[in-house]
């Protein structure tokens, strides 16, 4: 699984709630994952290929090339 390489955003879990009316105290492990692009990044002047998450992105972290 990709990581962001600039702010290290990875998978991450929650619980999944079903509002059903037999199974409303049930509770599942539910994971997500980030949004994360690979694109050409200029770091140090150097144009470079990275992976980057879709906020680091829309933040102006990085540039793009």
């Amino acid at each position: 699984m990709a990581r962001c390489e600039i702010c290290q955003k990875d998978m991450f879990f929650g619980r999944k709630i079903k509002i059903t009316r037999s199974q409303i105290s049930r509770r599942a492990k539910h994971r997500q994952r980030a949004n994360i692009k690979r694109v050409h990044v200029i770091v140090d002047g150097v144009p470079k290929r990275m992976n980057v998450c879709t906020r680091c992105l829309k933040s102006g972290r990085v540039q793009r090339a």
